[in-house]
């Protein structure tokens, strides 16, 4: 069995291994890291060899930290956590991006319900086998917030303020917190991925590992980024993205990730609609809205359209990408359930 982990913000490791009997035997790893002295690689795989192949990547971790030489081990893009994040998926046969032909969906602005269904159709069709795994950047034809599937409405949304602003409220199948978005002043993409992918990860892992790409993309435009658990990307002038996530389990299994980044957020617009409680903006660690929303614009100096041109090349040139469109299958289905769920409110006041 063969694995590989790129480490979020570390190395690539590599783990070729057999399962026999129940336990892991001939375990090699190998990767692009740094590591002194050099008999700790002999000690990580001597400490893999013989371990039950059902135990989980904490236990795992911990006979790798128990093992290492002492008075110290020195390790540089490596973890012993990655390590055992990658023998996990070497036993479950994960997938690497490069095992997939990717597809990208960009089509022109669309109404908030119906780009909650497009998530949810397209996601499920992933984990059907149906579709290809699929990056698909948003357009928006009206102003939007989109609350999270577990928040409640009447404590995220101030209603006469959307309404004075013409915002339309939705809420996504994911958790996480709310979104305030225009057609112009944000990017928003979603990555529909085959649970083997993620597989062996925990779900913080899981998060750093698919938004490690466009952190690849912001540092080409002079943005150093990093990924800020759970789900934040920031950079030292503040926040750029919050993702969320959704696990589909029917079929092989599919993942939902999507991604909103602040492009040139009117701030005061946002707090006009959105209930920001002193205790959310305390743990960010800042006094105002303002602080918190990191215009891409000024950071990279160029126009929207350019910055989704550039990560949407460079996601191209790390895993291939090739044009791609929603069926008229899944357009039917998507604008059913826009009706029917994603604008009933029902859905959208399910927790008041």
């Amino acid at each position: 069995m063969h694995g590989e982990y790129k480490i979020p913000g570390g190395k690539l490791v590599l783990v070729d291994l057999d399962d026999r009997d129940g336990v892991l035997r001939d375990v090699r790893v190998a990767g692009d890291f740094f590591l002194e002295p050099d008999e700790a690689l002999d000690a990580i795989d001597r400490a893999l060899e013989g371990a039950p192949s059902d135990t989980d990547t904490a236990g795992l971790t911990a006979r790798i930290e128990a093992a290492l030489p002492p008075p110290g081990t020195a390790m540089y893009g490596l973890t012993a956590e990655g390590v055992a994040v990658c023998v996990r998926r070497a036993l479950t046969r994960a997938t690497d991006w490069s095992d997939h032909r990717w597809q990208l969906i960009h089509e022109p602005p669309q109404s908030p319900a119906l780009h909650m269904a497009l998530d949810e159709v397209l996601t499920a069709e992933v984990a059907a086998g149906r579709r290809s795994p699929t990056l698909r950047v948003w357009e928006w034809d009206s102003p939007a917030v989109i609350i999270g599937s577990f928040q409640s409405l009447r404590n995220e949304v101030d209603p006469e303020g959307a309404a004075r602003h013409g915002v339309t409220v939705v809420r996504r199948i994911s958790g996480g917190g709310a979104m305030f978005v225009e057609a112009e002043n944000t990017i928003t993409y979603s990555l529909s991925v085959p649970a083997s992918l993620v597989s062996g990860m925990s779900f913080a892992d899981s998060y750093a590992y698919l938004d490690d790409w466009v952190l690849t993309a912001l540092a080409d435009m002079g943005i150093r980024a990093w990924y800020q658990p759970l789900n934040d990307i920031a950079s030292k002038e503040g926040k750029i993205a919050g993702a969320a996530q959704k696990r589909i389990t029917a079929g092989g299994g599919a993942v939902l990730h999507h991604v909103t980044m602040s492009y040139d957020i009117d701030a005061e617009k946002m707090l006009d609609v959105l209930r920001i409680g002193k205790e959310k903006l305390s743990d960010k660690g800042t006094r105002s809205a303002k602080k918190r929303v990191d215009p891409l614009r000024r950071q990279t100096g160029l126009p929207r359209g350019d910055v989704i041109a550039r990560m949407v090349d460079s996601f191209r040139t790390r895993h291939g990408l090739a044009e791609g469109r929603v069926t008229p299958q899944e357009a039917a289905r998507a604008e059913e359930l826009a009706l029917t769920k994603y604008s009933s409110e029902g859905w959208t006041a399910r927790v008041p």
